[in-house]
């Protein structure tokens, strides 16, 4: 893990600041790289721009979108700490390189059993159906809460967390977002379900954070709307 000095430049405290690593969809640690010398700057109102980065796998060559390094100092002041940037042109041929959604055949070792659908009438039927097609894909130990947690996790598995929304609206950004994040944070991988489709932009970040999305229709059978959830039906748990 890389340390990097830093000052606040509020109180003049010295910290010694250790870069965060995640895990990369190919499974390689990954961390944004840090830019030594360069002076942190106070955080006094936050932009979509200003709290991501770009960060390139140093095992697969994949560029993502990683949480900007930040430090919250005693004194109370939180301190965004400087990355050094990915080059242009890497990142552009990371944005146009990506495939659009083409379904992918399927290559699952071995074939499953056609999945039985659980009909949805409640937003509690609609977690029912996603959890049995979670088991049909292979995932172990598949388990709901009671109640949903403020994390709005419904369904944890072996390796696996995942959302459901059951409302009427396109499911959002921010849920694709909080999902990843949440995803992170417990080192497993994170699936979407929704009754009402993707908003344009919540499946361009799926896509880039690879993570799988599903559509559900009222008879409970989960359909795979970008190449992420492709691979994980073809593939299996």
């Amino acid at each position: 893990m890389e340390s990097v000095p830093v000052r606040c430049p509020a109180c003049r405290r010295d910290h010694a600041y250790v870069t965060p690593v995640y895990p990369c969809p190919c499974g390689a640690p990954t961390a944004p790289p840090l830019l030594r010398g360069a002076p942190v700057t106070p955080i006094t109102h936050r932009t979509w721009n200003d709290d991501w980065v770009t960060v390139r796998c140093r095992g697969c060559g994949r560029h993502d979108q990683w949480p900007q390094p930040e430090l919250c100092c005693p004194c109370g002041a939180v301190l965004r700490i400087p990355v050094r940037p990915v080059a242009a042109a890497g990142r552009a041929a990371g944005r146009d390189t990506r495939p659009a959604h083409i379904p992918l055949p399927r290559t699952a070792a071995a074939p499953r059993p056609a999945f039985r659908p659980l009909t949805i009438r409640t937003a509690r039927d609609a977690v029912g159906a996603a959890a049995l097609y979670l088991q049909w894909l292979g995932y172990r130990d598949v388990s709901q809460p009671a109640t949903r947690p403020a994390s709005r996790i419904d369904l944890r598995a072996a390796g696996l967390i995942a959302q459901v929304d059951s409302t009427t609206r396109p499911t959002g950004l921010r849920d694709v977002e909080c999902l990843w994040l949440n995803a992170l944070n417990s080192s497993v991988s994170g699936v979407l379900f929704s009754l009402a489709g993707y908003a344009p932009e919540a499946r361009e970040r799926a896509d880039g954070l690879a993570i799988p999305l599903f559509v559900m229709d009222l008879t409970g059978t989960p359909q795979p709307v970008n190449s992420p959830a492709d691979e994980l039906v073809s593939t299996g748990a």
